[in-house]
């Protein structure tokens, strides 16, 4: 099993860059942030865009992979979306992790003057959405006529490094998302019950079974083999603890891994956060004692 760690884009710059870098030198296998324009309760804190900042931290770091967690169609086109995507790639000697959601109803939904969409019309958007975003990031030259997107002969040239596209990873739990997870994605992502319902280890537990459910229904209605996705498990949005102790985090990841997840990602703690309390030493500890027994 990999470990990640998720970094908010919320800190002066060269604080930034130094724990990217030490995360590296941990042995940290991929380093994500949120892709959001202003984000819940750093609403009113400096937050800077997502591509630059993973831009900067792969042109800063060599080997650890990054991503975004997750791009939003709520103020993105694929187009743009696809052409700052291969930039990153490239920048980050093939690096990058694509992940990519429906788009919620937080703050970022309406900001562009849009009205708010129904989860409905949101899971409508997301297919069209990822449908012209493979094929961009694949293809030299897209046109693509959606139910939400129109692309007029794109040009997507020199093309992604990693081929024959970036990886594609997708945040679903229903049965919607999971058949645009099946027929697109290279990866899956989930933290639980998204809706806010039951969030005990166990309530989140049992949702993460059932969305894996959803998927290999997916899977089987395309003849994929689900065993081809990788998973990842987003740490600190319920009620699990799992960097209470290096134990703790062990006896999670196993949990997890009989699930079939491959990758964890935690939220790195922060001084002053309300949720993600943890002692920063915990980082240290565990990629001395859980990153090796987990390889």
């Amino acid at each position: 099993m990999r470990v990640g760690v998720l970094l908010l884009p919320a800190d002066p710059w060269p604080e930034s860059v130094a724990r990217a870098r030490r995360l590296e030198a941990l042995g940290y296998a991929h380093l994500w942030t949120y892709d959001h324009l202003s984000w819940r309760r750093y609403r009113e804190h400096a937050w800077h865009a997502a591509i630059p900042w993973l831009t900067g931290i792969a042109a800063s770091t060599r080997t650890i992979r990054v991503g975004t967690m997750v791009a939003s169609p709520n103020f993105r086109h694929p187009v743009t979306l696809a052409k700052e995507a291969m930039t990153l790639d490239h920048v980050s000697g093939g690096r990058l992790e694509l992940g990519v959601g429906a788009g919620g109803p937080g703050f970022d939904a309406t900001v562009l003057g849009d009205a708010l969409l129904s989860p409905a019309r949101r899971a409508e958007r997301f297919a069209d959405f990822v449908d012209a975003l493979d094929h961009l990031l694949r293809e030299p030259a897209v046109s693509h006529h959606g139910t939400h997107y129109t692309v007029d002969d794109a040009r997507m040239i020199p093309g992604c490094v990693q081929r024959p596209r970036v990886p594609l990873a997708l945040a679903a739990t229903g049965p919607k998302g999971m058949s645009v997870l099946a027929r697109h994605g290279d990866a899956w992502i989930t933290w639980g019950d998204s809706t806010g319902g039951d969030l005990s280890p166990a309530g989140t537990e049992r949702a993460v079974r059932r969305q894996s459910e959803h998927l290999a229904r997916a899977c089987d209605a395309i003849g994929r083999d689900p065993a081809s996705l990788r998973r990842i498990f987003m740490i600190g949005n319920t009620e699990d603890r799992p960097l209470a102790s290096t134990g703790t985090f062990l006896d999670f990841a196993a949990r997890y891994a009989d699930i079939g997840f491959t990758d964890l990602v935690f939220h790195h703690p922060r001084p002053g956060d309300p949720v993600w309390t943890e002692p920063e030493e915990i980082v240290e500890q565990l990629a001395a004692e859980a990153l090796p027994a987990l390889r």
